[in-house]
């Protein structure tokens, strides 16, 4: 439980938009409210953007470049640092609103804090050192030289699942590479961006290089910014379907893009595994965030001669975790974001039912209010249900059994997804064969949590294009220049 003040807290965010370093209404007028999801009270009304303010946010973010790009990469690693360091002081406050908006369990929110700083940090240290490099070319007739260079103004589409983490996560390479932002963050969890915007502006940000859109016009203002010629780059987290479209949208303005799309991880336990490390990591796999997460375990492939221990674990533990509001004290699963998703969710779950699944604990839906669904496991589910097809977004565990290695390769892999897998044995060779068959962007060995700012985020195929975080991160947010000059010695 916090000791936080909601309501003063709620009260110190601004309504306003954030457009060249000042905080103003929407022009029209609009708003937009913010729903509890546990008990969907309005938490607060702010400004919803026009197309004219998405305008005013490019003019503001294309006038701001030239400076901010100019700007000592030194100096811009010390702004970031000096948010980072805010980050900190102000890391309950933080919680306290992503549980508010969002619904996650206090303790869980202080984890995306921490998560999220840290790609603030990270970005600091790797701002001053993006490096080119200078040599003769192989004919010795002259000398390459390639420098590496912000690509301009960025439009960033965040996702509602972790508020601050994926502001973060593009916020703070954008601006270690010298690019200036607009960001959009979804509707149904804005406050922590513009709480965060208005950390970035007592950290000495200029006026301009960061501006936060708040809409529910999603479609007209994203179709401003897109459309703008002075726009260079794109990055989007959300499902696949969007991204596809914002993909084919951003094709005429031959923009740099970044998805970060949907996901359909497998979750491999061999007969050999170590059942305790297991199930530790199945719990952090699926349930972190209450199952709202592209990298959450969707399908549980375990070994036919394991699987009954394995689900009888899973579901003592799940049967203990309480169910609530997330600034309760021991609340584990908090609400799903809103009625939609405990809908589909259900649905799922009922598909799955009706073709011979088992339910071992869970599997309907709860009386309001809020939008809960409780945490569910599930055995024996065919390989044909839409939950092993769908990204099921919500707190139910699958489990489905296989009998031969290349059996649990051929089901892991039998998805258009490649975000995240997660593999479960005590043996080196299988582990290493494992890393190499299975076809995603990451992989967990004999861990249920992957995701950490120094590493590259990202999946193949439908889960989309691009790196999140490590190296590649800022590289996202650079374009490559090459120059050649005459031998000086001929």
């Amino acid at each position: 439980m916090s000791t936080i003040d909601e309501a003063a807290l709620l009260a110190s965010v601004q309504d306003d938009l954030f457009i060249d370093g000042s905080w103003r209404p929407a022009t029209g007028g609009g708003t937009l409210e913010v729903r509890d999801p546990a008990t969907g009270q309005v938490l607060k009304t702010i400004a919803s953007a026009s197309v004219e303010d998405a305008r005013s946010a490019m003019d503001a973010a294309a006038s701001a470049f030239p400076g901010w790009a100019a700007t000592p990469a030194r100096t811009r690693a010390e702004i970031l640092r000096r948010a980072f360091d805010l980050l900190q002081e102000r890391k309950e406050q933080f919680a306290l609103l992503m549980t508010l908006e969002m619904g996650k369990p206090l303790a869980e929110a202080r984890g995306e804090v921490a998560y999220g700083g840290e790609f603030v940090r990270w970005f600091s240290e790797v701002a001053a050192h993006v490096q080119g490099r200078y040599g003769a070319n192989p004919e010795g007739s002259g000398r390459m030289i390639v420098t590496h260079h912000p690509v301009g103004p960025c439009y960033l589409i965040t996702p509602w699942n972790f508020p601050l983490a994926m502001a973060t996560r593009k916020i703070a390479p954008a601006l270690a590479a010298g690019c200036t932002v607009v960001i959009k963050p979804a509707a149904l969890t804005p406050l922590t961006t513009l709480y965060f915007a208005q950390l970035l502006e007592e950290a000495g940000v200029p006026a301009g290089v960061v501006n936060v859109l708040t809409t529910i016009e999603t479609g007209p203002v994203s179709e401003a910014i897109i459309s703008d010629p002075r726009l260079r780059k794109l990055s989007f987290t959300g499902s696949t379907p969007v991204g596809v479209s914002l993909l084919k949208r951003a094709a005429d303005g031959v923009l740099r893009t970044s998805m970060e799309l949907g996901g359909n991880a497998p979750f491999v336990v061999f007969d050999d595994a170590d059942l305790d490390k297991a199930v530790e990591g199945a719990m952090a796999a699926k349930f972190r965030n209450i199952g709202q997460a592209c990298t959450a375990a969707n399908r549980f492939i375990v070994h036919a001669s394991v699987a009954e221990e394995f689900t009888r674990r899973i579901t003592d533990r799940v049967s203990v975790m309480k169910m609530g509001r997330g600034t309760e004290d021991g609340v584990t699963v908090g609400p799903l974001i809103d009625d939609t998703a405990v809908a589909k969710t259900d649905s799922l779950v009922q598909d799955a039912v009706g073709r011979g699944a088992a339910i071992r604990i869970g599997g309907s839906r709860v009386d309001g209010p809020g939008s809960f669904y409780p945490a569910t496991v599930l055995a024996d589910v065919p390989r044909d249900s839409s939950l092993f097809r769908e990204e099921i977004f919500g707190p139910v565990l699958a489990v489905t059994t296989f009998e031969t290695e290349d059996e649990a390769v051929a089901i892991a892999n039998e998805t258009e997804y490649g975000l995240v897998s997660y593999v479960f044995t005590e043996s080196l060779a299988r582990g290493q064969r494992m890393i190499e068959r299975l076809e995603t962007g990451m992989s967990g060995l004999n861990v249920g949590v992957v995701s950490n700012a120094a590493a590259p985020f990202g999946g193949w195929r439908q889960s989309g294009l691009g790196r999140e975080g490590g190296d590649e991160g800022i590289h996202e947010y650079l374009q490559t220049k090459y120059t050649l000059t005459p031998n000086p010695f001929a």
